[in-house]
């Protein structure tokens, strides 16, 4: 099939910018979903809303490069365009026609639509790398390949800047709309554009191999498997804790799931994962490498802003802009990445190099300390950055090269999923080594604050309040409880709940004997009852003002403690990622789309 290279620039700018609009949904949602929650309700809903789309979009992905291998490429890629857009509309209605028969609230609406844009949302990360693997021989495949890390960086950036712009001012452009809406709605013109140059431009891309039919019940056996797992991963450890019933009830049915799966694809005659690419070198080591590369990445992304919020003291927005250096260094690292390696066809030597800077960025955001500075972090998240960028296009490219082009959909898609499916577990695993951390440092650093953080229930509120940034507030209406216990206990002439209270709060014993001399001298006449209430109070709001900064110094030390052991764990991560690309075998990156297996 002979391309002109207008019409592969038209398709690439189709694919990239389907692309865009699936990667910035991921953080544009994230940025009004305190406003979706205030004006739909259903707060304790508030995580479905990411986890039904992330489910979707995870458990298609192979799906889609079965499909890929079986049918017109661009029709794949039109459906799932159209999907996503459907999606999007869905989602910026979800409540607009009150309760709906099946549906329920507006909530309900939105988890239900977001999981819609999911399906289609699978489908366009998958697809761009299917489709440029068809326009471009491998040997300059890479440079546009790393476009496609440089858009998923970009949209990293843009999309808590655009979501936060949408919800606070785009109410008025149409009245009675709310402006988180627009947060969906703004897909439509963009993704309209995106078909355009899909349908007009690209060509029907067919598969080179036999269509055969979809292997339904092997497609069913995956789905059934990959939903409950990726959504056991997900659940509020504090609800759910792993030896609940719940999460064990579910990984173990997505387990015997799964074995169905793989029992069923060992005798398909049209496997929706050839289990015989495992038999590959390449494919098999570098998706070793990328399932550890995932948990290694979005474990990084994860917990920084917990460290920005709880040490750091910015507000949880800001906390999300603060990312935006660590998708900088992933876009250029992505993009040079792309262009060393059709220069040079050295793939293997390229994601080492990565990977030591990867390595050297994780260590550094290991040894942060509370009264580290924000240019500190942020040259630590442009160093890791540059680490993570040639790992995105080159990987892929990797197993790409290596593989019979009539299984070029399935093998892309694998890689994809192997990243993602690494990034739920890593993330789930490490949420646990935080919380555990968390408990002992918390113990350790509060165990002698008298108010505030309940120093020994980090699963219960203790982390909670914590965690939300609200300790100052927390503390201020525990000291008003019991001042107000104490003035009480005064007006009773309780001089035991007195002494008790003043305990309680954390008042020197010094200071307590003062206390109990003004409350004797106080006695003598309303007036020097109500001067001496009057002292006690200012007295508590010094003593506040004490514990807020005890406690605040406390939090710091427990988050900072605690992230920095998550980091230590995905240094380790990178490690066994790093070697497991040693083993990737280095294969010449053909020039010619034809293919002569090398690597059985």
């Amino acid at each position: 099939m002979s391309l002109s290279n207008r019409d592969r620039n038209y398709t690439l700018i189709g694919i990239l910018l389907a692309m865009f609009l699936g990667a910035i949904d991921q953080t544009i949602v994230a940025t009004a979903l305190p406003r979706i929650v205030e004006d739909l309700g259903g707060l304790s809903r508030y995580a479905w809303v990411i986890t039904a789309y992330l489910v979707a979009s995870t458990v298609l992905v192979p799906i889609y490069g079965k499909l890929a291998d079986m049918y017109s490429r661009k029709t794949i890629e039109l459906v799932a365009v159209s999907v996503f857009l459907t999606g999007s509309i869905l989602c910026g209605l979800a409540g607009e026609f009150g309760p709906l028969p099946l549906l329920g609230d507006g909530m309900n609406q939105l988890i239900v639509f977001r999981a819609i844009q999911g399906f289609g949302g699978a489908g366009l990360f998958s697809m761009a790398f299917i489709i440029i693997a068809d326009l471009f021989p491998p040997n300059v495949r890479g440079k546009y390949q790393g476009l496609v890390g440089a858009v998923f960086g970009i949209a990293s950036v843009l999309g808590p800047l655009i979501g936060g712009f949408l919800t606070d001012n785009a109410g008025g452009i149409i009245p009675d709309i709310e402006g988180w809406r627009w947060v969906f709605y703004v897909n439509v013109p963009f993704g309209a554009v995106a078909l355009w140059f899909i349908a007009r431009r690209m060509p029907p891309l067919l598969p080179r191999g036999e269509r055969g039919r979809l292997d339904l019940p092997a497609a069913v056996f995956l789905l059934l498997g990959l939903a409950p797992l990726v959504v056991a991963l997900q659940l509020d450890r504090f609800q759910y804790p792993w030896s609940s019933p719940v999460t064990i009830g579910m990984l173990a049915f997505a387990a015997l799931m799964l074995a169905a799966f793989v029992l069923r694809s060992l005798r398909s005659s049209n496997p929706i994962l050839d289990l015989k690419l495992f038999d590959n070198a390449v494919f098999r080591t570098s998706n070793i490498a990328l399932f550890f590369q995932g948990a290694a990445f979005l474990s990084t992304v994860a917990f920084l802003p917990l460290f920005m919020i709880n040490v750091l003291g910015v507000s949880a927005t800001a906390a999300g802009l603060t990312l935006v250096p660590l998708s900088l260094g992933v876009v250029f690292g992505s993009i040079v990445a792309g262009q060393l390696v059709s220069a040079i066809g050295r793939y293997r030597l390229l994601i080492l190099v990565g990977g030591v800077l990867l390595f050297i960025g994780i260590f550094l955001l290991s040894r942060l300390t509370p009264d580290v500075t924000v240019a500190r972090v942020t040259l630590y998240m442009v160093i890791t950055g540059l680490g993570i960028g040639p790992s995105m296009p080159l990987y892929t490219l990797a197993i790409q090269n290596a593989i019979d082009p009539r299984q070029l959909g399935q093998a892309t898609s694998a890689s994809q999923f192997f990243r993602q499916i690494g990034g739920a577990i890593g993330t789930a695993i490490l949420g646990t080594v935080l919380t555990v951390t968390l408990t002992t440092a918390f113990a350790t650093n509060l165990g002698d604050a008298p108010v505030g953080v309940p120093s020994g229930d980090v699963g219960g509120e203790a982390q909670r309040v914590a965690s939300t940034g609200n300790v100052a507030d927390a503390v201020r209406e525990a000291m008003a409880e019991q001042l107000e216990s104490l003035v009480a206990a005064v007006e009773a002439g309780d001089e035991e709940a007195i002494r008790a209270t003043l305990g309680e709060v954390g008042v020197p014993s010094e200071a307590q004997a003062g206390i109990m001399r003004g409350y004797a001298a106080s006695a003598r006449s309303p007036q020097a009852r109500w001067a001496f209430i009057s002292g006690l109070r200012e007295q508590f709001e010094q003593q506040a003002e004490r514990v807020v900064q005890q406690v605040d110094a406390g939090v710091k030390a427990s988050f900072t403690e605690a992230i920095t052991k998550v980091y230590s764990y995905v240094m380790y991560i990178v490690v066994i990622a790093w070697i497991a690309t040693l083993f990737i075998p280095v294969l010449p990156l053909r020039s010619t789309m034809d293919f002569t297996p090398a690597l059985e």
